[in-house]
């Protein structure tokens, strides 16, 4: 009799050892892949549905075990990288209010995960927001 998941056209699921999948993160990693692509791509092409599951580990924590994690962390890179496209923006479009507000918003998001970092330690303490390093940081 077909499993559940072979009635429904899925394919089955490969078995991985936790070393491999290891062995596959870090290549990924090496790749050039954030951890959440690193994910899809473990769902997508290698049937891993949960790396936690088979490993004992998340996607992040074994990165920073092989010591191949940003220095950054990404909710508040990404929130740099929003900053500088309206940043952008404004240059050109100087009368959009709309605009202006999002990233005055979205300047005291940074700054206040900023302050969050510094005292849990993943952010050096003197690291300042300027849009002159938001600009480096996204290039």
């Amino acid at each position: 009799m077909a499993k559940k998941s072979e009635e429904k056209g899925k394919k089955p699921l490969i078995e991985y050892d936790a070393k491999e999948i290891e062995k596959t993160v870090i290549e990924l990693a090496n790749a050039g892949q954030t951890p959440s692509e690193i994910g899809m791509t473990l769902r997508d092409q290698y049937g891993v549905q949960n790396a936690k599951k088979l490993t004992g580990m998340k996607i992040e924590a074994m990165l920073a075990k092989h010591g191949l994690r940003g220095d950054m962390p990404r909710d508040l890179l990404n929130l740099i990288r929003h900053s500088v496209v309206l940043q952008k923006h404004m240059e050109h479009n100087n009368k959009d209010q709309t605009a202006r507000r999002g990233y005055t918003l979205a300047v005291s998001k940074i700054r206040r995960l900023t302050s969050y970092y510094q005292k849990s330690g993943k952010l050096d303490k003197g690291w300042r927001y300027t849009p002159e390093t938001a600009a480096l940081l996204v290039k």
